[in-house]
């Protein structure tokens, strides 16, 4: 089907799900953009529509590919002209492709989770940008699980897709409140990890090589007591500079490294691959 006119419903539709409210009583989300697709459709998600701008295609290679993939999954398919497209864009740069689909969390109750787990757990990340982030470090560390407790952002909000670089449909995600997680956590022997200014060890100075849940609090006010209080390791990032702490998704991505370092050093996870440079360009790090 082809949109023109700015006013169709179907793109009203998209604009309101920039809503957190139409979001929850929809149940979908928007996925923009070729490298969020791309990275949703490898892991299986099933897009229930697709807006696509052929005028807005980067390259113009790989985006019709895509759009027939989405189609065999039995997507809507929509293409629309660059006037309708950037009314429904929510990157600055639109590429001309934008997936509308179901939600991606899961229930607490139905996370599986493999020997030696590495689990990362945020209470009451704020911003969307940050969670994003997050979630793009727990997909390269191979986390086996994020758990969000009493959230105060969306986690299907587009800032968390877009700042995931789409990685967040490999990683599972779980919505849940802080007693539950706890709970959870605690019946299946983890150690919860938490870093505080105030803690005597350094990060790398504690066992992270078993069932191990990194906690992490909010951007302002860091970890409420009933995680440090529950936490059997607390660990502080040294800070040799003027500033005293570390945004909370860059101290996610150090906590959660020393853990996959220690990890390869145990034989747990093996060495990634190396992959030579060859000059054609820079990798995406």
């Amino acid at each position: 089907m082809e949109i023109s006119s700015p006013s169709n419903p179907k793109l009203k539709y998209v604009v309101k799900l920039r809503s957190c409210s139409t979001r929850e009583s929809s149940g979908e989300m928007i996925v923009e953009g070729y490298r969020e697709c791309r990275r949703a459709l490898d892991q299986n998600y099933l897009p229930r529509a697709i807006f696509h701008c052929p005028e807005l295609y980067l390259k113009n290679e790989n985006e019709p590919a895509l759009v027939d993939e989405c189609a065999k999954k039995g997507a809507e398919v929509y293409t629309c002209s660059k006037v309708c497209f950037e009314k429904i864009a929510y990157k600055e740069r639109p590429d001309g492709l934008l997936m509308v689909g179901p939600h991606v969390s899961i229930k607490l109750k139905d996370l599986k989770l493999p020997e030696n787990a590495l689990v990362i757990v945020t209470e009451a990340i704020e911003k969307p940008g940050n969670l994003g982030t997050i979630l793009r470090s727990a997909d390269a560390a191979k986390v086996a699980a994020v758990i969000v407790c009493d959230r105060t952002t969306d986690i299907h909000n587009p800032n968390v897709v877009r700042a995931s670089t789409g990685t967040m449909f490999s990683v599972p995600i779980v919505e849940a409140t802080s007693d539950e997680a706890l709970a959870f956590l605690k019946e299946r022997g983890f150690k919860i990890l938490a870093a505080t200014p105030h803690a005597e060890k350094l990060h790398f100075e504690v066992d992270l090589t078993g069932n191990v849940a990194i906690a992490l609090g909010a951007e302002q006010y860091g970890l409420t007591a009933k995680w440090m209080d529950g936490a059997e390791l607390r660990v502080r990032i040294p800070m040799l500079g003027l500033a005293d702490s570390l945004n909370v998704s860059a101290a996610a991505t150090i906590l959660v490294y020393e853990a996959v370092r220690q990890r390869i050093a145990a034989g747990i996870d093996k060495v990634p691959e190396f992959i030579p440079w060859h000059g054609e360009g820079e990798h995406d790090h």
